[in-house]
């Protein structure tokens, strides 16, 4: 079978599992693969996450893939038109692709580019939380797929919280108890945030025990739009817990982010995706991810990566192959704009 040097690498990745919290296997081929396409010290930080540098200039620009997965996903078969698997659309087609153009296009003197294929994304994004104080970079683009002739400039942000609750072993004819409690409360607060514009609540996990001392917890997800304030969120959340007598752990909370169009990675990816032909995309993303949790940095940034988001997490996640050799064109084209060439 005869694949590019490119999609090979991507082919490769994929064959590797790397579900969150086991990815060195994968972690360590992508190092040893990366001098082959232009980089220099490449290694593994002490995250995990595969780190590689190019140029020595005052200016940065951080290209952060991922390179963990979630669990699951197809049988991987790589075919020259298409290749299928977990990951290679969330997102080692992505990474893959900054990988490919990062070293292969020319930095300006006053530039250096820094490549991150972090670990833990997919759970807590501990490898870009552990990148962020290392960092003080002109520009980032992260590593998502957004479909070759995308570009995303915002992504939702997310409440991660418990409602628990317990008593001393009631009686239910007495007292419904704390699992019910627990369930009620999350569907009140599912029925209030179904009406409001851009958030979504979802269920992760529920435990509980009704035998002695009687407990119940429920794990939620709460994805909030952009625009909204982190003490509205919070005093929503105290109160629906107050209201039904549980209590409330927020567990992580995650700003929404966003740039104006006018940004520079922004424009640089709307300019190099109409020279090969394409009409731009301009995407705002339901999701949440590094672009969230870097936004700290305050410099440009924007999401790029070939594939379709349709596949992530996926029973039939693939990518064509001609998809991803786009990508990687597009970056060739975007990452100099990106740096003023």
């Amino acid at each position: 079978m005869s694949l590019p040097e490119s999609a090979r690498l991507l082919a490769d990745l994929v064959a590797i599992p790397s579900p969150t919290g086991q990815e060195e296997a994968a972690a360590r081929m992508l190092s040893d693969s990366l001098p082959r396409f232009g980089w220099n010290g490449s290694h593994l930080d002490g995250a995990g996450n595969v780190v590689a540098t190019r140029g020595a200039g005052d200016n940065e620009l951080v290209l952060m893939g991922h390179i963990d997965t979630v669990l699951g996903g197809p049988k991987v078969v790589i075919g020259e038109d298409v290749i299928q698997g977990r990951g290679s659309v969330d997102a080692k087609g992505p990474c893959c692709a900054m990988a490919v153009a990062g070293g292969a296009v020319s930095i300006p003197s006053d530039w250096r580019v820094t490549f991150v294929a972090a670990v833990g994304e997919e759970v807590d994004s501990r490898g870009s939380r552990f990148r962020m104080p290392l960092h003080s970079p002109a520009a980032c683009v992260i590593g998502e797929p957004t479909g070759s002739d995308g570009v995303a400039l915002s992504y939702r942000g997310r409440a991660f919280f418990s409602f628990t609750a317990e008593d001393g072993g009631l009686h239910r004819s007495g007292s419904p108890g704390p699992m019910t409690d627990v369930v009620v409360a999350t569907a009140s607060l599912v029925e209030i945030t179904k009406n409001m514009t851009g958030y979504t609540t979802a269920v992760v996990e529920m435990a509980g025990q009704e035998a002695g001392t009687r407990y119940g917890r429920i794990d939620v997800d709460l994805r909030i739009p952009i625009g909204a304030a982190e003490d509205d969120v919070n005093v929503m959340l105290a109160e629906t817990a107050a209201a039904f007598g549980v209590k409330l752990n927020v567990i992580e909370y995650v700003p929404p982010y966003g740039v104006p169009k006018t940004d520079n990675v922004i424009r640089a990816f709307r300019n190099a995706i109409r020279d090969v032909g394409m009409k731009p995309r301009v995407l705002a993303k339901q999701g949440t991810c590094d672009f969230n949790v870097l936004s700290p940095w305050g410099c440009p940034m924007g999401a790029y990566g070939p594939g379709d988001s349709k596949y992530d997490h996926s029973a039939n996640e693939q990518i064509p192959v001609a998809e991803f050799l786009r990508g990687v064109e597009v970056l060739r084209l975007a990452l100099p704009r990106i740096m003023g060439e």
